[in-house]
């Protein structure tokens, strides 16, 4: 997803602000268009993201790991800011400061599937070549259970596909 995330804001003009959790992700982030990169296991994305924008935020946040950002990523966010998570890799549960969030205008988008209108138009970016499919791993369908595991271990970037001979 974030892959995605990182082409589909750069698409519409958007400075990009990414988190990796691994050092080696960093480069392929960039290569992506990734303007600012921070590995959030090293480093409190948090506040690193307040000093890139001057203490302001941002005014979008997408996450698609779950409580392990969950709560970073949307203090990250600026007055009306809006954090859209679509994943719970991580687990389930977050626990949030609720006048925090409230206090601030934001607003918590879940997205499970797109719409159709939102496939239309990634088919036409990936045309265009605005946005190019990321291959991080490729399993046989015999090995489908290595390919949760990698999933789960978040142990490659872009995605990941399972081969059906």
């Amino acid at each position: 997803m974030g892959s995605a995330a990182i082409q589909i804001a750069k698409a519409v003009g958007a400075k990009v602000i990414t988190t990796v959790g691994e050092d080696w992700k960093s480069d392929e982030a960039k290569k992506l268009g990734a303007d600012e990169v921070i590995n959030y296991k090293k480093v409190d994305f948090e506040k690193k993201v307040k000093e890139l924008t001057e203490g302001r935020g941002v005014d979008v946040a997408f996450e698609h790991i779950g409580p392990e950002v969950f709560v970073q990523s949307l203090r990250s966010l600026a007055l009306g800011g809006r954090l859209v998570t679509c994943g719970s890799t991580s687990g389930a549960e977050v626990t949030l400061n609720f006048r925090s969030f409230f206090s601030k205008n934001l607003s918590i988008l879940g997205n499970y599937m797109g719409s159709l209108s939102g496939l239309k138009k990634a088919v036409q970016w990936a045309e265009e070549g605005k946005l190019k499919p990321v291959v991080g791993k490729v399993f046989p369908l015999e090995q489908t259970r290595e390919a949760q595991e990698c999933m789960v271990n978040r142990n490659f970037f872009g995605k990941i596909v399972v081969k059906v001979s």
